[in-house]
């Protein structure tokens, strides 16, 4: 998968219930502290090819090692994949991302399409100005997406290295930390 989709840097979980999983993952598993972001609508949301309404997310990132956790909440019902995803399977494991710069990203995205590979939801976080591409892997819904995200911008990649940092320096304090802007 690496040398198609990029190598892994995330893997992230969708779930019914974001403040909970965080509890278990802080308590239980001791991977903290969270950074979680509430309510967030994306811009340019496409989903399955159509221009749409973006649904309402939580989103919620932590490290393990070198490896980021990712948490989702969908709080609506506009559809999407992680709507798509509650359906058909319950809760757990969605996807994995690769990050790039955004002129890889770019490139990277017409070649998967040149070769086939369905584009299941593209979108940009308004607040950081993030772009989310997503490919079904199986060409069909409720299959394996792989993420593919612009993070390796400078202003991006820097946040993303903080939360890795407070991940390391972590005592179990400030288990979830609210993040505003």
């Amino acid at each position: 998968m690496s040398q198609k989709f990029g190598e892994m840097r995330q893997i992230a979980f969708v779930v019914s219930d974001i403040d909970n999983t965080m509890k278990y993952w802080t308590q239980t598993l001791g991977i903290g502290p969270f950074f979680i972001k509430r309510n967030i609508e994306f811009s340019s949301f496409i989903y399955r090819g159509v221009n749409t309404k973006s649904p309402v997310i939580s989103i919620a990132l932590a490290n393990s090692g070198q490896i980021q956790i990712e948490l989702i909440q969908q709080h609506d019902d506009t559809p999407s994949i992680y709507k798509e995803f509650l359906d058909s399977n319950s809760e757990g494991f969605q996807h994995v991302s690769s990050w790039m710069t955004r002129d890889n990203m770019k490139n990277r995205r017409q070649e998967l399409i040149a070769q086939g590979v369905n584009i299941a939801q593209e979108c940009t976080l308004p607040s950081s100005g993030v772009n989310l591409l997503y490919c079904d892997t199986g060409n069909g819904t409720g299959r394996f997406i792989y993420e593919i995200a612009d993070l390796l911008e400078p202003a991006q990649y820097e946040r993303i290295q903080n939360i890795a940092k407070a991940a390391q320096d972590w005592n179990g304090q400030e288990p979830i930390r609210e993040v505003k802007a």
